[in-house]
């Protein structure tokens, strides 16, 4: 089962590999379905547009595996 999370946050600078200080990933989910999660991507993303420093994306987790 496949379960979609955005994560993401306000980052150091425009480079995006560090978190600002005081700052970590925040993480938002799981959603079932990448539809859900591109709706929350939308409103977190454009809830900080106008913020350079700040960036959220989609991740899939194929999740547990049952036997």
């Amino acid at each position: 089962m496949h379960r979609f999370w955005v994560v993401g946050g306000l980052y150091r600078d425009t480079r995006l590999r560090e978190f600002a200080a005081g700052r970590r990933e925040e993480r938002y989910g799981p959603f079932r379905d990448r539809a859900a999660a591109r709706t929350a991507w939308g409103r977190l993303s454009w809830a900080q547009v106008d913020d350079c420093h700040v960036r959220y994306r989609i991740v899939e987790d194929a999740g547990a595996i049952a036997c």
